[in-house]
């Protein structure tokens, strides 16, 4: 109950369910840790090809304490200090980095750089990749550099009727990291359907933290009437969050922030799931719910699907600038 003049009106009630495993994933933890680490050693400026991650307030943050990010690695002065991303960047990147004499500091997921070695180990026997995956999106472009004469990127399952394969005896198959579970699915699934004999890798390529963040939202979105992921537009693996929601009927937002909630979204609404993409920062999360609970009396409850408990080690380039600091 709150008094606005004379009038005590009740505030309305709406319950939230916050999913968990949510927000950071390791790989995100670690290659925000890597820029954090390089300002402390080396200070501002520093250069990082492409954002970090997919996340506009950690991207301005950086930029607020001295780090530019850039696009083309001409970007970077001579004998700079340059971290790539954690979306893995091409061999290319790398040679052109070498010839400006760069500092190189790699935040590249240990997840992204199983894929790229997968493709690697694939091209070296012959086979055609078919790369399942965003054909703009970061991860794709780094990944697919690796061995570009060998990989087709398949973004559909319409485009599995329209490729040409030389050999189908020697094709194989890995994928994004970020893309969602039940739409790579499809992909894999037509794949098979024409190419009995293709191979897959060895471990699915998706990663731990993007299946068990759709996981969560593909259970718990049965319980509400609303889905609202915290995450930047470009972020692949918060997209798919939003996906997920909607393929479960449920109505769903993708949102930076909490000043981006629109109170007509909670129109005869009762319980809300709320949810955040790996490259989002916790503090957006408690935000959001700090506004639901003064504006709409919000009861939390959280929901644990999954302890997830992962944690990856700094890159030893890192480790190597801390002896020369």
């Amino acid at each position: 109950m709150y008094i606005r003049g004379f009038l005590r009106i009740p505030l309305r009630e709406v319950k939230v369910l916050l999913a968990n495993p949510r927000g950071f994933c390791a790989g995100v933890e670690m290659a925000v840790e890597v820029v954090n680490k390089v300002l402390e050693l080396k200070g501002p400026p520093i250069y990082v090809f492409h954002e970090i991650v997919h996340n506009r307030h950690v991207v301005e943050d950086f930029q607020q304490r001295g780090v530019t990010f850039i696009n083309e690695i001409s970007q970077a002065p001579p004998n700079s200090v340059v971290i790539y991303s954690a979306h893995g960047i091409s061999p290319d990147v790398r040679r052109e980095s070498r010839q400006r004499n760069l500092t190189e500091i790699d935040a590249t997921c240990p997840l992204v750089t199983k894929v790229h070695l997968e493709v690697l180990r694939f091209a070296k026997q012959g086979y055609t990749i078919l790369f399942i995956g965003h054909a703009s999106h970061d991860e794709a472009i780094g990944t697919v550099g690796e061995a570009p004469q060998n990989i087709t990127v398949i973004e559909s399952p319409e485009d599995v009727s329209r490729i040409e394969v030389k050999d189908e005896t020697k094709l194989a198959y890995v994928t994004q990291t970020t893309l969602s579970v039940f739409e790579a699915q499809r992909i894999i699934d037509a794949l098979k359907s024409r190419f009995p004999a293709i191979k897959a890798p060895p471990k699915e390529d998706i990663c731990y933290a993007t299946t068990n963040r759709q996981k969560a939202v593909a259970v718990l979105s049965s319980e509400v009437d609303l889905v609202l992921v915290i995450g930047s537009k470009n972020s692949s693996n918060s997209q798919r969050l939003v996906d997920t929601a909607k393929q479960a009927g449920k109505r769903a937002h993708l949102i930076d922030d909490a000043r981006e909630l629109d109170h007509s979204w909670l129109k005869n609404t009762e319980t809300v799931l709320v949810t955040a993409g790996a490259s989002a920062p916790e503090r957006l999360v408690n935000e959001l719910l700090d506004r639901l609970k003064t504006e709409f009396n919000a009861d939390v409850e959280t929901r644990t699907l999954v302890d997830e408990g992962v944690s990856f080690a700094l890159p030893q380039s890192l480790k190597a600038l801390s002896v020369v600091s």
